[in-house]
């Protein structure tokens, strides 16, 4: 559809209103709460380890994940195939954000739908 053929009112806004944000931030609040309800008592555990969060945008639902260490990092990372699966019900383009502790590699980007329950399912 051409947006020219649009009605001003029908059209998106220009900016982006405190309130746009404060009901993004909100949407990502309750996305993450649901998201930890659903995790099984180990994956909440792990979750409890680290610093993680929600956050939306246009294309994705993210969960970004911080690890506090190495081994925690790699926990996580086992994990991946759970986390997916409980990402996938709120989105199937759904994104997964892994960060090691800070200055110890850079982060890892995983779509819900490139992560199998498969044991092997990087390589």
């Amino acid at each position: 559809m051409n947006q020219h053929s649009l009605a001003p009112d029908d059209l998106p806004p220009s900016q982006v209103t405190y309130l746009d944000e404060m009901l993004l931030k909100n949407l990502d609040e309750v996305i993450g709460k649901h998201f930890y309800a659903n995790c099984n008592r180990i994956i909440q555990v792990l979750l409890s380890n680290c610093q993680w969060c929600i956050k939306t945008n246009s294309r994705a639902v993210i969960l970004i994940i911080l690890c506090p260490d190495r081994e925690m990092y790699w926990h996580i990372f086992n994990a991946m195939p759970e986390l997916s699966k409980k990402l996938k019900l709120f989105s199937q383009r759904a994104i997964i954000r892994l960060c090691p502790p800070i200055n110890k590699g850079i982060p890892w980007e995983f779509r819900v739908s490139e992560v199998s329950a498969d044991r092997d399912w990087l390589t």
